[in-house]
């Protein structure tokens, strides 16, 4: 990722970064990832985020191996700023919601740089599921 200077996330009504957590087959459930409390990840991703982004929950996005996958798309403004979805595969840890959180506040991506523990879970899903998101 690139360098990027910090702006001001959104304003409320504007186009605003959407926050896809996949609660599929796979992820969200207690028997791929036993340790997690997937509804309070979710709750607390709402929560944090109410004001600036939309967070969705969805069914399945086909990404299993990496279960629990959140995918962060960029603002309007943060895709004309160069912005792509950013798939973040394995978030399993209590913590992780706080740091989407944090950078999503902080204008997501094409506005803001991620935190760097956000590399350790970023990873490219085949084409055909990224174009299936996108849909």
């Amino acid at each position: 990722m690139s360098r990027r200077t910090k702006k001001a996330a959104p304003a409320s009504g504007a186009a605003r970064p959407t926050v896809t957590v996949c609660r599929g087959c796979c992820c969200g459930t207690p028997a791929k990832v036993p340790h997690l409390d997937h509804e309070a990840q979710l709750t607390d991703l709402r929560t944090q985020l109410a004001e600036v982004a939309m967070v969705r929950r969805t069914d399945c996005l086909d990404a299993c191996e990496r279960a629990n996958v959140i995918v962060i798309q960029p603002s309007a403004e943060g895709r004309t700023n160069g912005g792509r979805p950013v798939w973040l595969g394995q978030v399993n840890d209590p913590g992780a919601a706080n740091d989407i959180a944090t950078w999503v506040k902080n204008g997501g991506p094409g506005l803001a740089e991620a935190p760097d523990i956000l590399d350790l879970y970023t990873f490219s899903p085949s084409r055909r599921v990224r174009h299936e998101l996108d849909d």
